[in-house]
C-alpha cells in the first residue's frame, strides 16, 4: 500500500492509502520522486474547478520519478529510467486533433486534473506520456521542466525574436521562467511584479523588475523603448490591472500573449487594440517540442531550477503546503517529495 495526496472538497485535502495498480499494455508504473504544487492545483484547492475535477482526485502534474516497471508492449524503456511525464491524453480524432493541434484536443484529458495525477507513491500513466531526463540531472529540478515546457510554448506562441523588448506582467514561478526563456532568445526582458520578494529574486537572477505599485510601468516602458513600445507582453498575473498594464506597454503592431488563466470575463481596452494595429494570442500547455527544450534548458542551467525551488516537504505535509502557498508569502516553488523514506517530517 503506497500515499496519494488526494483533493476531497473545497479547501481539504487529505493523505491516503492507495493501491498502486499493476501496467497495462502500453502502460508505465512510476515511482515519482518530486511534485510541483502550481496555480491550477491551487484552483483545484479552492473548489474553482469542482465542475471539472471529480473528488477524491489525486493532485499533481509536474514532476520527475523513475520507472518501476513497464506494461506490456512497453519498449525503450526499463525500471530505474529517470524521467518527466507530458500530462496529456488526447483522442486523435477531434478537429484539433486532426487539425495538429493535439495538445488542444476538445476532449483533452488532462492528467492531473481530469485523471489521477502524480502526487502518489506509484503513479501508472501511458508510455507515450514519458519524457527522458538525463542522468545528470538532479530530480528536484527535473521537477521544473514542465512549467519551463508552459514558458517555451508561451514564448513560442508569442514569436519573440532576438533584440526584442519584452514586458512580462507577473513575476511568480511561470512569469519568471518566461522571463529566462524570452532571454534565453536575445530579448531584452522586463518584469512587472508588486511583491518584493519575486522583484528580488528575479534582479538575484539578472533581470531587470519593476514594482506597479509605485512606479508608473508604461511610462518606464516609454523611456525604455525610445517611445516605441514594448513588442512583446506577456500577462501572467491574471488580475485585470495586470490585463491593462499588459495592453498599456505594447508600441505599434505588438503582440499580447495571454498566459493566465482568469476567472472570469475582463474589460479590454479594445481601442488600443484598434489604433496600434495590436495581436493577442493565447498560450495553453505544450507539445513535446517544448518538453525537450524545457529539457535541455534546465539541464544546462540556462533555467537556475535550484533558485526558483523555495522549499521541499514530504508527501504527509503537501495539505500545510497547499495552505502556505495560498497564504502568499516570501514563496516562489514548492516541491512536494514523494519518496518513501521522506514521509512524517519537511526535507
Amino acid at each position: 500500500m503506497t500515499l496519494a495526496v488526494r483533493y476531497t472538497s473545497a479547501r481539504t485535502l487529505d493523505t491516503a492509502p492507495a493501491a498502486p495498480s499493476s501496467p497495462g499494455p502500453g502502460e508505465v508504473e512510476l515511482a515519482p520522486a518530486y511534485v510541483g504544487i502550481c496555480g491550477t492545483d491551487l484552483h483545484i484547492f479552492h473548489g474553482d474547478m469542482d465542475a471539472r475535477v471529480q473528488a477524491p482526485a489525486v493532485l499533481g502534474h509536474e514532476m520527475s520519478g523513475r520507472v518501476v516497471r513497464v506494461g506490456p508492449g512497453v519498449e525503450g524503456w526499463q525500471p530505474g529510467d529517470a524521467v518527466t511525464v507530458m500530462p496529456l491524453r488526447w483522442d486523435d480524432t477531434c478537429p484539433a486533433c486532426r487539425a495538429g493541434h493535439q495538445h488542444i484536443c476538445q476532449h483533452l484529458d488532462f492528467i492531473g486534473i481530469d485523471s489521477p495525477g502524480a502526487m502518489q507513491q506509484r503513479w501508472t500513466v501511458p508510455a507515450s506520456t514519458l519524457i527522458r531526463l538525463p542522468a545528470s540531472l538532479p530530480l528536484d529540478r527535473a521537477a521544473l521542466v514542465e512549467p519551463t515546457a508552459v514558458a517555451v510554448h508561451d514564448v513560442g506562441r508569442a514569436e519573440v525574436a532576438e533584440d526584442e523588448k519584452v514586458v512580462v506582467v507577473g513575476g511568480g514561478p511561470v512569469g519568471i521562467l518566461i522571463a529566462l526563456v524570452a532571454r534565453a532568445a536575445g530579448a531584452d526582458v522586463r518584469v512587472v511584479e508588486p511583491s518584493a520578494h519575486r522583484r528580488l529574486l528575479a534582479e538575484e537572477l539578472g533581470l531587470t523588475a519593476w514594482n506597479p505599485a509605485d512606479d508608473d510601468v508604461p511610462e518606464l516602458v516609454r523611456r525604455w523603448t525610445g517611445d516605441a513600445g514594448a513588442d512583446v507582453a506577456f500577462e501572467v498575473s491574471g488580475a485585470a490591472a495586470g490585463v491593462d498594464t499588459a495592453v498599456d506597454v505594447l508600441g505599434v503592431r505588438g503582440r499580447l500573449c495571454l498566459v493566465a488563466i482568469h476567472p472570469r470575463p475582463r474589460e479590454v481596452n479594445l481601442h488600443r487594440f484598434f489604433w496600434r494595429e495590436l495581436t493577442l494570442v493565447g498560450a495553453r500547455l505544450y507539445d513535446h517540442g517544448d518538453f525537450e527544450r524545457a529539457v535541455a534548458l534546465v539541464a544546462d542551467g540556462t533555467i537556475p531550477a535550484e533558485r526558483l525551488i523555495s522549499k521541499v516537504v514530504a508527501l504527509t505535509q503537501a495539505p500545510a503546503a497547499f495552505e502556505a502557498l495560498e497564504g502568499g508569502g516570501d514563496v516562489m516553488k514548492i516541491l512536494v517529495d514523494c519518496t518513501d523514506d521522506a514521509q512524517g517530517a519537511a526535507v
